[in-house]
């Protein structure tokens, strides 16, 4: 049995016993480690990560080469803690996906902020509906820099028009962390509304996400009626 063995067996029964709770940010790096780096102390990586890089979601939203900068991580471990926050993404798109029906601003809001959460830079999601606003499809559109995404109004009709959607709501991300609406958001909204309404589609919200937090254009009452 190796040096570090021990210490490993102890902490994956603990967390198989207990879950995180109670475990130190250092401690949760040091076990995701321990399958990726087998013969080494993670440790002592795990602390070196969370003094270069403060926090725990520092260390998992940082990028690849940042994380191979420390000392004692490898393209294997850069690539392990990269996939927590994606892997989160998908689970929680997954959970919020069959059979969704988006009745208001709410399940709107926790339908698309999966989507968002490991985004760098600004994405644009077109979700289709049918008639009871249940999900016929949510498609990525477009995407852009760390400020601003273009809205290619040919993809937006034409993605509609492929799934026969009676109604769409139009989301993107704040990456500034502020999910309230510009000038440009505002219109942006009213192009995509007439422009959809043109082939029949109503444009019933706008949601804006900025980490977890949502503004929904529709309760701001810049789409009159929304989900009614």
């Amino acid at each position: 049995m190796g040096e570090h063995d021990g210490h490993r067996a102890r902490l994956k029964k603990r967390f198989l016993r207990c879950g995180l709770d109670g475990f130190e940010d250092h401690n949760v790096l040091e076990l995701l480690l321990f399958y990726a780096q087998p013969r080494q102390d993670t440790n002592v990586i795990a602390h070196r990560l969370m003094e270069t890089f403060g926090t725990l979601d520092a260390v998992f939203d940082a990028a690849p080469e940042e994380l191979m900068r420390v000392k004692g991580v490898g393209e294997g471990a850069a690539v392990l803690l990269r996939l927590v926050p994606a892997a989160a993404r998908r689970y929680r798109m997954a959970r919020e996906e069959a059979g969704s029906i988006l009745i208001n601003s709410d399940a709107a809001g926790r339908y698309l902020i999966p989507r968002f959460l490991d985004s760098r830079e600004e994405r644009v999601y077109l979700v289709c509906l049918d008639a009871k606003l249940k999900v016929l499809d949510c498609r990525q559109i477009s995407s852009g820099g760390t400020t601003s995404a273009h809205i290619d109004m040919r993809r937006v009709v034409q993605t509609a028009l492929n799934q026969n959607a009676s109604a769409a709501i139009l989301a993107h991300n704040h990456t500034s962390g502020i999910a309230l609406p510009s000038p440009e958001d505002i219109t942006a909204t009213q192009n995509v509304r007439e422009a959809l309404s043109f082939i029949g589609v109503t444009l019933i919200d706008h949601i804006i996400v900025a980490g977890e937090d949502f503004v929904s254009l529709s309760d701001d009452g810049v789409l009159g009626s929304g989900y009614a």
